[in-house]
């Protein structure tokens, strides 16, 4: 498993989205912090219950300070952003926690409602699943409320397995297995 702590492994880069916006894709810096909260405050309720599958009022601060600090040597995150007045808004984050054996990965994502359907959602969870893969990671499974709908059609379409949640009837566990990446071709001169 590689231990790769550099989190420009993840390039910025930007794309035009399936309705002719244009985003930076590009690796979770410590530096975030202020724009992930702002992300949080333009939330909707029904967004936020989504995303943490419960009712949160006031962001956890302090555990995503810690998550910012640990990052990349203990997950990978990616974050879309778009020219705002302060500098940047953030429109997406996905990311893929590391468990304490280093096989797999649980991932969560969040994109603005104003960019639900235009394939972003789809960019960043393969981004982020190629991460997890070149990182080592053998499995990445996520927890969904079952009528995240929208959610669970993208996990089938990334080709992730769903069940129901044995121990509570209103979640669906999205479970893939991380083949290992390609090997680089070589270039002959043997």
């Amino acid at each position: 498993m590689t231990g790769h702590s550099d989190a420009s492994a993840i390039p910025g880069v930007d794309i035009t989205l399936r309705d002719g916006r244009s985003v930076c894709v590009r690796a979770l810096r410590e530096t975030d912090e202020a724009e992930l909260l702002q992300t949080f405050e333009r939330m909707s309720d029904a967004a936020r219950y989504m995303r943490f599958m419960r009712v949160v009022r006031e962001p956890d601060r302090e555990r995503l300070h810690r998550m910012l600090a640990s990052f990349p040597a203990t997950g990978v995150g990616i974050v879309a952003t778009v020219p705002a007045a302060d500098g940047i808004d953030i429109v997406g984050s996905a990311i893929a926690v590391f468990t304490a054996d280093g096989a797999s990965c649980e991932f969560a994502i969040t994109v603005a409602s104003e960019f639900g359907g235009s394939g972003l959602a789809t960019r960043m969870m393969t981004a982020l699943i190629d991460e997890a893969r070149r990182r080592g990671r053998k499995e990445m499974e996520g927890f969904v409320l079952a009528g995240n709908q929208s959610m669970l059609r993208l996990a089938r379409r990334l080709g992730f397995q769903i069940k129901s949640d044995p121990d509570d009837p209103t979640v669906r566990i999205c479970r893939m297995a991380l083949d290992p990446p390609p090997a680089p071709a070589d270039s002959g001169g043997a």
